[in-house]
C-alpha cells in the first residue's frame, strides 16, 4: 500500500489505485466523461492545489530564488487546519490503500507536487518508487 505521485494524463502504473487530480483547474478540452478514462483523474480535489496567485509565482519562476518564493508560499497554503489535514488523512491512507495524486506538469522538481510529495513523507505517508 502507498501513495504515488504522478504526471495526470500519463499511463497509469500497475496497482496504482484512484487517482487524485490536486489541480485548480480540471483538464482543457476533456470531457468530463473522459477524465479518468484518458488517465486524467478519477477525483478532483483542488484543495491541494497552489492557489491561483501562487501558480503564476511558480509559471514566472526563472530562478532558484523565485522558486523558493513559490515552494514557501505553497507551503504556507498547506499548513492551513483545513489542508493539514486532507494531508495527513491522504498519508494515514497511503498505509491502508494504493493510491496516486498528481499535476499536469511535465518536470515533477518544478511542479508543487514535489512540494507535495514531501509534506506527505513528513506525516509518514508511504510513497511508492517509480
Amino acid at each position: 500500500m502507498a501513495v504515488r505521485i504522478v504526471r495526470l494524463g500519463s499511463t497509469r502504473h500497475k496497482n496504482e489505485g484512484i487517482r487524485v487530480g490536486t489541480v485548480r483547474r480540471p483538464p482543457r478540452g476533456v470531457p468530463k466523461s473522459a477524465f479518468s478514462s484518458q488517465d486524467w483523474y478519477d477525483v478532483w480535489f483542488p484543495n491541494l492545489a497552489p492557489s491561483a496567485d501562487i501558480i503564476k509565482l511558480a509559471q514566472q519562476a526563472e530562478t532558484p530564488a523565485q522558486w523558493r518564493t513559490f515552494a514557501n508560499k505553497y507551503r504556507a497554503e498547506m499548513a492551513t487546519p483545513d489542508n493539514a489535514h486532507a494531508i495527513a488523512l491522504l498519508a494515514a491512507l497511503s498505509h491502508h490503500t494504493d493510491f496516486s495524486v498528481g499535476c499536469y506538469c511535465e518536470n515533477e522538481s518544478r511542479c508543487h507536487r514535489s512540494i507535495l510529495r514531501t509534506l506527505l513523507a513528513k506525516q509518514g505517508a508511504l510513497i511508492a518508487s517509480g
